[in-house]
């Protein structure tokens, strides 16, 4: 087996983990937050543990805004399970018409996703402060920004530059999963780091989003690194 082979279904299998953790992350919000959409929102109750109630408290954020959090959170759902087969190049070739209706509903997602993660960023409280709201903000622009490049490449059928945009704004989408254990190492470190949820959830978002985006870039130049994509069409 060739080692390009070997890294290939290293990565895919990296990439289906990560879907993986961010639908599991999705279902989890929304099996939570459907009920208090339907019979209301209650503070929850008070408990002695320290981390169970820093784990609460970000429930709890979420809690108070379920509308919000499920416009962003649903879409999310269906970016997570829809990215992974637009990258197929066995489904691309053998479905071609499924991966342009997959890949406009896919596009739409993303738009969603985008759009309220800005809303959420100036709408909602930010467990890490400014530190994380600027994350996100910066980050979310971005990905509308591939998303816009990647239709826009994709109308003027330069399928190249397509793919490139469409990588940035998968890995940027699925940062999110990353995100979490990052954050699930803080949290079991902060006895001996004494960094708080405030101070260290920016951090972690910052440190997803960059190493998502490196792993993009390198992917895009690893990919194809004799191609020269600036004005390829196929016509």
């Amino acid at each position: 087996m060739k080692p390009g082979i070997r890294v290939r279904r290293a990565i895919w299998g990296l990439v289906i983990f990560l879907a993986f953790i961010g639908s599991a992350v999705a279902v989890r919000r929304m099996v939570h937050l459907v009920p208090i959409i339907v019979g209301g929102y209650h503070p929850p109750g008070v408990t002695s543990n320290p981390v169970a109630a820093q784990f609460g408290a970000l429930d709890d954020l979420f809690a108070r805004y379920p509308i919000l959090t499920l416009v962003h959170i649903v879409p999310g759902l269906l970016f997570m399970v829809l990215g992974p087969l637009q990258f197929s190049p066995t489904i691309r070739a053998r479905h071609l018409r499924w991966h342009r209706w997959s890949g406009r509903v896919f596009v739409v997602c993303g738009v969603v996703i985008g759009i309220s993660a800005l809303v959420m960023s100036f709408g909602m409280p930010a467990i890490g402060g400014l530190n994380q709201a600027a994350a996100t903000t910066l980050f979310a622009s971005f990905f509308l920004f591939a998303l816009c490049k990647a239709f826009w490449h994709i109308r003027r059928r330069e399928i190249p530059l397509h793919r490139e945009w469409m990588i940035r704004a998968f890995s940027i989408g699925i940062a999110v999963a990353t995100i979490r254990p990052i954050i699930g190492t803080f949290f079991a470190t902060s006895r001996f780091s004494g960094l708080t949820p405030h101070e260290f959830f920016g951090i972690a978002f910052w440190i997803g989003f960059v190493l998502h985006l490196i792993a993009a870039e390198a992917w895009i130049h690893a990919a194809s690194p004799q191609q020269k994509t600036v004005g390829a069409r196929i016509t």
